[in-house]
């Protein structure tokens, strides 16, 4: 079986633990992403995606306007809102692993780190289908 390290995004965006949801918000945005890895003076500390600001934003029925919201969202760090513990993978670990992984805890992706913490990469979905994609081309 082939590892994850061939198959994952490496060098992912991140952003800084101190930042506000609201550039959070903009950097998904502006790259086409769902999920950041979240770090604290260069270390791996956390993630947060697309659904976490969801879950965190006021709904609809708020008695907030647009411009309420968008001023505690951008007054609101991303280590208030971020899983600071997040499913992790090891790049020498096999396809299969990382996707049962990702079947088991009902993931879009996983982090992938190094045997010191530190983040190397991440494996979605995305990254999983374009590795079956290629099989199904390749006969495998």
């Amino acid at each position: 079986m082939t590892s994850v390290e061939k198959w994952m995004t490496k060098n992912p965006i991140t952003i800084d633990q101190d930042a506000s949801i609201i550039e959070a918000i903009h950097l998904m945005k502006e790259k086409g992403i769902r999920r950041l890895p979240v770090m604290a003076k260069g270390r791996f500390t956390g993630l947060i995606t697309e659904r976490m600001i969801k879950d965190y934003t006021p709904g609809k029925a708020t008695s907030l306007d647009t411009w309420e919201v968008h001023y505690l969202l951008s007054k609101t760090p991303v280590k208030d809102v971020m899983n600071p513990a997040p499913r992790t993978i090891t790049p020498e670990e096999d396809l299969a692993t990382a996707a049962q992984a990702i079947l088991d805890h009902k993931l879009y992706g996983l982090c992938v780190v190094d045997g010191k913490g530190e983040l190397v990469g991440i494996m979605s979905v995305g990254d999983m289908l374009r590795a079956v994609v290629e099989f199904a081309k390749s006969g495998k």
